[in-house]
């Protein structure tokens, strides 16, 4: 009893005490032209030590690398009880402020932002995007500690939109019950072009920044939808509210998952075509399907988080992996796409995998782990030695989708695992081991898939299409992409010369020595330029046999490349083969039997 009585005693003292502190934030813009956020953080309370740690995450989850946010703080400088106070700097993201015991503590320092991407923060004339782990400090070992953010707009900005929670009768004033949830909160400022929807019982915030040719009306409606279908596959929206900030660019992409937010990058004026809309709800329903998982649904290195260095895990083929493969099923059960085009949708990403010689070199549970220094990082030889933890994860979840649902005679699907995985994680309150989710596939599917694991997870097994796509009734096939056509293996860029910017594994490039970074100066003897005077420029996709003199060559015959490395004329002799890149072609039977149509209808739940 006296041991009970002595831990509710500590818990009472530990609880008052986090009571006591007071952590506030400021943030306003003084020079946006110059892209920079001005941050004041006021903080009473903390009586521990005579001096406090302030310290800047290395990294935003969702992003998994070390981007070093402090180098872009600028004017560090602290004042106790309102007179300045010596602070120094210990490591490259801690700054100590000394004198700090039982003192009222302001701090103020410039964030220099002018990254556009969904995961850093920008200012402009325009708006600010504050990527909120590249803007906020927290004491040390006060991760769980409360803030308020206040968000003084700058000039004519009217607009803030956040997944934070807002503080009643103060204007742009929002709560954080810890840093956790202030760093997976990022803030829109400025005057961005706010609508709204209802789905799932939960009120959707879609706030627009830099125009474009959406029709709002058409997207509430959409967004709804994939909105429902993700719900529906979990049985529960865990939130109150949503907010999607969206940035629509000259030319962008990509996305962010939050708590209760997301960041997407969008093109102003793809929303108009076809091809563009689709694009976009493709990434509304991947990020907003990371909502379950890895925002919920985790694995178990995901949370909580070291600010301070890299979480590794092995597991990033089911959180981003299995996202990318989702999305694909949330828009052909929301009806933004047909049958036809989900099957190719998938068949594309299935040769993506297969045609990346690194597929042979790197496993998915690698591809994982290897993110935080070659996922974000890739090099000229990154396609011949890693696979995409993205794509091959979406090839995985393909495969195990349709092994489940055939096992199962068409009762069960991935569906079921990730809906069962997401309840016991909130049973156990927190991430899953790789074990703990073979655990449940199998429990599901009621058939081992140890052997799934060694071939597609943990190997680099030859992908066996054929047989998975034959469980839904898919007659599939694969033929070389470029029949007979003249391969060297080189991609091509073109600056001030034409230079090599890739080499493919085992391509005649490859074999024979043609290396990255040689300038390409003669074909057969025919000038460079000469080459030059038919390809129409940009050209992203140009390689060494699209150039004329190659093109006419058969396979099998010989070309001499003259190239300059480091200053010095080279020869190369290469001999042609035939590209070893598959196309592969799948078609949906007729004469499906009643189960492998079973096996169709629970894989796609249409």
């Amino acid at each position: 009893m006296k041991k009970i009585l002595g831990v509710a005693l500590l818990l009472t003292l530990t609880m008052a005490a986090k009571s006591q502190v007071k952590i506030g934030f400021e943030v306003s813009f003084k020079e946006p032209q110059a892209h920079y956020a001005e941050v004041e953080m006021n903080m009473s309370g903390i009586a521990t030590k005579d001096y406090v740690d302030l310290k800047m995450p290395v990294w935003t989850p969702g992003s998994y690398l070390v981007r070093e946010f402090a180098k872009n703080v600028e004017e560090f400088n602290a004042t106790v009880n309102g007179k300045p106070a010596k602070v120094q700097k210990i490591t490259k993201n801690t700054w100590r402020v000394f004198n700090a015991k039982a003192a009222v503590i302001k701090v103020n320092y410039r964030v220099y932002a002018f990254e556009v991407s969904v995961r850093t923060a920008f200012v402009d004339e325009s708006h600010a995007f504050l990527s909120s782990a590249s803007i906020f400090m927290y004491p040390a070992g006060m991760i769980k500690n409360p803030s308020t953010v206040k968000i003084v707009p700058f000039g004519n900005w009217n607009q803030v939109n956040t997944g934070l929670e807002p503080v009643a009768g103060q204007k742009f004033t929002y709560y954080a019950s810890d840093f956790d949830i202030l760093f997976d909160s990022p803030i829109e400022v400025g005057n961005q072009d706010v609508f709204e929807f209802t789905a799932a019982g939960v009120k959707h915030i879609v706030a627009m920044y830099g125009g474009g040719n959406y029709d709002k009306e058409r997207l509430k409606v959409d967004m709804a939808k994939i909105v429902e279908e993700g719900t529906q596959i979990f049985g529960e929206n865990p939130n109150k509210h949503y907010t999607f900030i969206v940035h629509n660019y000259h030319s962008g992409g990509g996305g962010l998952e939050h708590l209760n937010s997301t960041v997407l990058g969008a093109t102003r004026n793809a929303y108009g075509t076809e091809r563009g809309y689709k694009g976009f709800l493709s990434l509304v329903a991947h990020e907003y399907f990371h909502l379950w998982n890895v925002k919920r649904l985790r694995p178990v290195a995901l949370g909580p988080f070291d600010y301070d260095n890299e979480n590794y895990t092995t597991n990033l083929w089911t959180a981003e992996g299995f996202t990318s493969y989702y999305e694909n099923k949330l828009l052909i059960r929301a009806g933004a796409t047909n049958q036809t085009t989900f099957l190719n949708d998938i068949i594309g990403g299935l040769g993506t995998v297969i045609n990346t010689p690194g597929s042979k070199v790197q496993s998915a549970s690698s591809s994982s782990f290897d993110a935080w220094i070659i996922g974000y990082r890739p090099n000229e030889n990154s396609k011949n030695s890693a696979i995409s933890y993205y794509s091959k994860g979406e090839v995985v979840g393909l495969l195990m989708d349709l092994e489940i649902a055939n096992a199962t005679k068409g009762a069960k699907s991935l569906d079921d695992v990730m809906k069962a995985m997401y309840e016991e994680g909130k049973l156990k309150k927190r991430g899953y081991t790789d074990a703990e989710f073979k655990a449940m596939v199998e429990k599901i599917s009621g058939i081992s898939f140890t052997k799934f694991w060694e071939k597609y997870i943990d190997g680099t097994a030859d992908i066996d299409f054929e047989k998975f796509f034959a469980y839904a009734g898919i007659e599939a096939t694969k033929e070389i992409a470029s029949p007979n056509k003249p391969y060297t293996g080189a991609s091509l860029k073109v600056d001030r010369m034409v230079t090599v910017s890739g080499v493919v594994r085992n391509s005649p490039a490859w074999v024979q020595g043609l290396n990255v970074n040689d300038d390409i100066l003669a074909i057969d003897g025919v000038s460079i330029a000469d080459e030059m005077r038919s390809v129409r420029l940009p050209n992203p996709g140009l390689t060494l046999e699209t150039l004329p003199t190659i093109a006419k060559k058969q396979v099998g015959d010989v070309v001499e490349v003259t190239v300059r490395r480091d200053g010095l004329e080279k020869k190369i002799s290469l001999t042609l083969k035939e590209s070893p890149n598959i196309r592969i072609k799948a078609s949906y039977k007729e004469d499906a039997t009643p189960q492998q149509l079973a096996v169709r209808k629970r894989w796609m739940g249409v």
